[in-house]
C-alpha cells in the first residue's frame, strides 16, 4: 500500500492561495486550503488526510464550510478539525465493514449513516494510512453499487414531551420548527427523545433552541 505523497509542495501552494485571499477568519471557508491554514494545530494532519483521499480518486469540494470528497457527485467523506482530535466523516459508515473497529457514531441515535473516525496526530494518521485508503475504497465501492442507508420518510414525527412543552411555552419557537423541512424536525424529535438522563435532555434542548430560531438543522454541518 502506497504511503501519502510528501507534503511540502502541496503545503507549499497551499499556503500561496492562502496568502492571495486571506480569509482565514471566516467560519465558512470557500476553499479546502483556507480550511486547513485556518487550523494551526492541525495543519499536518489535515494535509495528510486530503493527500489520502486524493490518491483514491476522490474529488475534493467544499460544503458546510468545510472539506468533503466525493466520488460521482455523491458524498464518500469528509474531514474536521477539533480542539482536540482531528477526524473522518464517512457519510455512509454505518455501510463500512469496519474490520478494525475504527468507527465511532459521534451521536447516538440521530445519525443512522454517518461514521466518524478519530485522530489524535499526524503520526497517527500515517501509521493508519493504508486502513484508511482501504475504508475509502469500500465507501466508494458501495456508492457505486448504490448502497445506501436512507431516512425513513413514512416514519411518524413524534414529539418528546420536553420539546412540546417548550413549543407550549413559546409559540414563536414552535412556529420555526414546523417551518423547517420533516427530516430536519424528526433529527431535532430523536435528539431529544434519545437522552436517557433528565440532564442529559435540558443540555440537549439548550442546544438546539438556538439552532431552531436560525431555521438550521442538527446535522447541516456534516451531512446534506
Amino acid at each position: 500500500m502506497k504511503k501519502p505523497r510528501k507534503l511540502l509542495s502541496g503545503f507549499l501552494i497551499c499556503i500561496s492561495t492562502f496568502k492571495k485571499n486571506k480569509q482565514s477568519d471566516m467560519k465558512a471557508y470557500a476553499t479546502v486550503e483556507e480550511y486547513i491554514l485556518s487550523s494551526e494545530q492541525w495543519k499536518v494532519a489535515l494535509m495528510l488526510l486530503r493527500d489520502i483521499f486524493l490518491s483514491v480518486g476522490l474529488t475534493e469540494t467544499v460544503k458546510w464550510g468545510g472539506p468533503v470528497y466525493t466520488s460521482e457527485g455523491k458524498n464518500i467523506a469528509g474531514m474536521a478539525a477539533f480542539k482536540s482530535y482531528v477526524g473522518i466523516w464517512f457519510h455512509q459508515g454505518a455501510l463500512l465493514k469496519d474490520k478494525k473497529q475504527k468507527l465511532i457514531s459521534a451521536q447516538e441515535g440521530v445519525t443512522k449513516a454517518l461514521r466518524q473516525w478519530r485522530f489524535d496526530s499526524a503520526g497517527e494518521i500515517a501509521k493508519e494510512s493504508g486502513t484508511i485508503i482501504e475504508y475509502l475504497k469500500e465507501a466508494m465501492e458501495n456508492q457505486k453499487q448504490g448502497k445506501q442507508i436512507k431516512p425513513a420518510k413514512d416514519k411518524p414525527l413524534a414529539i418528546p414531551f420536553e420539546l412540546q412543552d417548550l413549543f407550549d411555552k413559546d409559540p414563536g419557537l414552535k412556529q420555526r420548527f414546523e417551518a423547517l423541512s420533516l427530516s430536519r424536525r424528526r433529527d431535532y424529535a430523536e435528539y431529544i427523545g434519545t437522552a436517557k438522563q433528565p440532564e442529559t435532555k435540558q443540555k440537549r434542548l439548550d442546544k438546539i433552541i438556538p439552532m431552531i430560531f436560525k431555521g438550521i438543522g442538527l446535522n447541516d454541518k456534516y451531512v446534506k
